[in-house]
């Protein structure tokens, strides 16, 4: 009596489905399966950014570095020599040619020197847009600048601080 209740329900789960208990059909159009094989992205340092020499004042002031042409400008008291030439960080990356890639700047919030006296940072603008096109001899070039606000009467010394760099496929 359960086997022909037990094949009773399967029959009539078919009907009220309306297919048969057997039924196999095929897509009409094959799937595919791929996948898309990168090369693994590299990012290298090339040159630091540099600030240069500065005089404070009793006044506060700023100095900015552009991330494009690593030009520096100083705005309020502050005094810029030439002793050390500014520069921009510049960075070299390499993946598979064609491909996007995201690049991030994670900046420190101060500078500090030995004495654990801090610069503000403001800002570590890149140059240009964040997505880089992998070009075809599978390189991309980015600048990173900054801008730091000097107290007025800023205690001497080298201040430092380093900073991450990040790039991602996207």
């Amino acid at each position: 009596m359960l086997k022909k209740l037990g094949f009773g329900l399967i029959a009539g789960a078919c009907l009220l489905t309306g297919m048969p208990a057997a039924a196999q059909v095929a897509a009409t159009n094959k799937p595919q399966a791929r996948g898309l094989v990168l090369r693994p992205l590299t990012l290298t340092r090339i040159q630091d950014l540099d600030f240069g020499t500065l005089v404070t004042s009793g006044l506060p002031g700023s100095v900015s570095i552009n991330a494009a042409t690593g030009a520096r400008t100083t705005f309020g008291g502050v005094t810029a020599l030439p002793s050390i030439t500014p520069q921009r960080a510049r960075f070299a990356g390499a993946g598979t040619a064609g491909q996007q890639v995201l690049v991030m700047v994670v900046s420190p919030s101060v500078l500090t020197n030995p004495s654990g006296d801090t610069i503000d940072v403001l800002a570590m603008p890149i140059d240009g847009s964040p997505i880089r096109t992998i070009a075809a001899d599978r390189t991309f070039y980015l600048g990173v600048g900054g801008i730091i606000s000097i107290a007025a009467n800023q205690p001497d010394g080298l201040y430092s601080a380093e900073f991450e760099v990040l790039a991602q496929y996207q």
